[in-house]
């Protein structure tokens, strides 16, 4: 568990569901949940929330053991609407608040982070979420929302997997007290798992390709969120906490990044996300 800046407390493995919708997304979900998972992450591009509200409702888990996140999208930025599209996915997902709700990108070019960052602080306050934070946000959105709202966000999600380790955003995350948490922690399947190193450290220690680099991941401090909808696989992505990689190791792994790392070169500095 990791303790947040705000006092929550949140896992510190969890679950994908971007592109688990419908009865087969609610199937994924559930079994997810059965094999362990207690971190639920979605958002309302996902168009997915009434699919994790309902898993959530079959699964027969209590409410309160469960940590679902949702982001809001860039187009509703503006005060009145950040708010209004809250609460609709709550009304989706049949759910009274969100553990944690996230700004899903600073869309510098419109300015209306802050905006929409204070809505989220008045959102907490008013209890539909308990905490809040943002997903791929830099230094200087970081600093600006701390300069103009006196609150730094919890949680920073951000792409994160050997290509791209994120070293600068991490240590900025961790000297702010902000945790960092993994989108695509396995480079959305890409050639990574290929890796001739990331393959002859997975014969070493026995483990798949997979699980090393969801291991690497909660060895730097970071919270991954894998996807899977196979019960097989997701089963195998929880199998990581019966061993650890060696420091050398980690400095192998860690020397893999590469400055253009991101899989879809979205970067936060320009990217616009509607």
């Amino acid at each position: 568990m990791y303790k947040l800046n705000d006092g929550q407390k949140i896992p510190s493995f969890g679950f994908g569901t971007y592109k688990l919708n419908g009865r087969s997304g609610v199937q994924s979900i559930v079994s997810a949940i059965n094999n362990g998972y207690t971190m639920l992450d979605t958002a309302y591009n996902y168009e997915n929330e009434g699919t994790v509200g309902r898993a959530i409702a079959e699964s027969g888990i209590n409410r309160d053991q469960l940590t679902v996140t949702s982001k809001l999208p860039g187009r509703y930025y503006a005060y009145d609407d950040a708010i209004t599209a809250l609460q609709e996915s709550l009304y989706r997902a049949h759910l009274d608040y969100f553990d944690l709700y996230l700004l899903h990108w600073p869309n510098p070019k419109r300015g209306m982070y802050v905006e929409a960052w204070q809505a989220l602080i008045d959102a907490q306050k008013f209890g539909l979420v308990k905490s809040i934070g943002v997903c791929n946000f830099l230094p200087e959105h970081l600093n600006k929302l701390k300069d103009e709202t006196g609150i730094m966000p919890s949680v920073n999600q951000i792409e994160l997997h050997p290509y791209f380790n994120q070293e600068p955003m991490r240590q900025f995350d961790a000297d702010n007290g902000i945790v960092t948490m993994d989108w695509s922690p396995l480079g959305r399947a890409s050639s990574v798992l290929q890796d001739e190193l990331l393959i002859k450290l997975s014969k070493k220690y026995k483990k798949t390709v997979g699980q090393m680099i969801l291991r690497w991941e909660l060895q730097l401090n970071t919270i991954p969120i894998p996807k899977s909808a196979s019960p097989v696989r997701q089963r195998e992505n929880m199998d990581i906490f019966d061993f650890e990689i060696s420091e050398e190791d980690m400095r192998q792994i860690n020397g893999l990044t590469k400055p253009n790392g991101r899989t879809k070169n979205q970067d936060p500095a320009v990217y616009e996300e509607f």
